[in-house]
């Protein structure tokens, strides 16, 4: 049996630290990789592997937030991706050993038209569009990003889950070739992360393809992931693999890994502390004063479309 790696605070990286050692530089280098350089004018570099191929997409202003956008260089070098390792900047120096094509996706269980689907195909009756979401983190960091993708909602209905489906189970890609950080047992791999019917179809939740008008870089779950933006950062499974309509709750991977710090629900909600630090504030990657705070807000600014999903429930008990 794999023994389980408990990450410490102190192993993760913060934004002054990341900062100190990695600048980014504007601007693409070639046709699919962008190049990073340190800082203090080092002339070390290491790809960012992202994918210069221009989406087709609506903006979806409803949905979206009028918040301030992080960057790109912000989205896509600061990461959680414990596949490709656990330091922040680790997904952007390792994720081009990723090979998010061709691809192709699952679809199984309590369904009644299940089937392995290339990403194309799973894509091709889907219309994309822009939504700029907040992404909260458990660790009490935030961005706001402009995830493209398309409900996750419309390929629920797509594959017709039958009565005795109540979650959709993800599962991310098993190739510790390609993904270095599974040759360690940091969490059981391959991820496995979950929703409750009801939420998966709520419109707000997506299946995000892109970011800033083109395809999702590698080190940003390439080239399908989860986007629920009223749930903590380590719901929205990256580089998925397979979806399948299950009865019972899944066993996912983080509230296996420690289920008293991270429960299956993760929904955003500044009540209840982690059991290490307090959830109820947060810093925004990006600020230009590293200790200047924001308060958490319940569900993440999204309490008025999603809280009735919840109704009756005790959010501490089910967190």
């Amino acid at each position: 049996m794999k023994r389980r790696v408990r990450i410490l605070p102190s192993e993760i990286t913060p934004e002054s630290a990341w900062r100190s050692r990695r600048g980014f530089l504007a601007g693409l280098a070639g046709a699919s990789l962008a190049t990073v350089a340190r800082a203090s004018g080092a002339d070390e570099l290491f790809t960012v592997n992202l994918v210069e191929k221009p989406l087709e997409f609506k903006h979806n202003a409803r949905y979206s937030t009028g918040e301030k956008r992080n960057s790109l260089a912000e989205v896509s070098g600061y990461n959680n991706f414990y596949e490709f390792g656990t330091d922040k900047s680790d997904p952007a120096e390792h994720a081009h050993r990723l090979r998010p094509r061709p691809w192709s996706v699952l679809v199984d269980g309590e369904c009644e038209k299940p089937g392995r689907f290339a990403l194309e195909d799973l894509l091709r009756p889907h219309p994309l569009e822009e939504r700029v979401y907040r992404l909260r983190c458990v660790e009490a960091w935030s961005m706001v990003i402009p995830w493209i993708g398309f409900p996750l909602g419309d390929l629920v209905r797509r594959f017709k889950p039958t009565s005795r489906a109540k979650y959709v189970e993800f599962t991310t890609l098993l190739d510790s070739k390609q993904m270095p950080g599974q040759r360690y047992p940091v969490l059981d791999w391959p991820y496995v992360e979950g929703l409750r019917i009801d939420e998966a179809v709520h419109p707000l939740a997506i299946l995000a393809v892109g970011l800033y008008g083109k395809l999702l870089p590698n080190q940003n779950g390439a080239p399908l992931r989860l986007v629920v933006p009223w749930k903590y950062g380590f719901k929205s499974i990256k580089s998925i693999v397979r979806i399948r309509f299950v009865e019972r709750m899944p066993k996912t991977s983080w509230a296996l890994s420690a289920p008293n710090e991270y429960g299956f629900f993760a929904n955003v909600n500044p009540e209840v502390d982690h059991p290490r630090w307090s959830q109820k504030s947060e810093r925004r990657i990006g600020t230009s004063n590293f200790l200047s705070r924001q308060p958490t807000l319940k569900f993440n600014g999204y309490a008025d479309e999603v809280a009735g999903l919840y109704r009756g429930m005790d959010l501490a008990r089910w967190f």
